[in-house]
């Protein structure tokens, strides 16, 4: 198949991802699955913010739980950043655990999810952050343990283990 062909036919997919029609949609995300690109995130991220059926939102966290690309971690910091995807944070932040990607360089980023949300999303933050599998330098996580130590009054009995627990797993991951 030629490049301008599969350019076709990707577009073609993306533009059935639009589809009033449930079922194609959910068709066009299987198909995604084999022949997905990273620059396809960003149109699944809003997809799945605007959809109102469990199954489709379902089948997007299962694509996101399977990426490999590693460019693919960025794209997917900016939504959990952005207040606009706040209805699908947890699904956001469980891919990043899932999919196994190296999120090492975005610590604070889940620090701030760990100590600022609810236990469910704080929950999805220590697991991205104790999966961690990545070296990071003395500085960031000694800032951050500062940080964590800061917090730690003001977070609840619910949070407070998890808040614990990091603080004595970060000092493993010092480089």
């Amino acid at each position: 198949m030629s490049k301008d062909n599969r350019t076709a036919d990707q577009n073609s997919l993306l533009k059935e991802l639009t589809s009033a029609d449930s079922e194609r949609v959910i068709e066009a995300l299987n198909s995604l699955h084999e022949s997905g690109k990273v620059s396809d995130i960003p149109v699944l991220i809003e997809l799945m913010n605007q959809t109102q059926y469990p199954e489709i939102k379902s089948k997007i966290a299962g694509l996101f739980g399977n990426l490999k690309e590693k460019e693919a971690a960025p794209l997917m910091i900016d939504a959990i950043k952005n207040p606009k995807y706040t209805s699908i944070l947890k699904e956001l932040v469980s891919s990043c655990w899932e999919n196994g990607l190296d999120f090492s360089k975005y610590l604070s980023v889940f620090v701030d999810l760990l100590i600022e949300n609810d236990l469910i999303i704080s929950f999805e933050a220590y697991t991205v952050i104790m999966n961690n599998e990545h070296r990071i330098d003395a500085e960031i996580i000694d800032l951050e343990i500062d940080r964590l130590e800061k917090a730690l009054p003001a977070i609840s009995e619910q949070k407070r283990p998890l808040i614990i627990d990091v603080i004595d797993f970060l000092p493993s991951v010092r480089f």
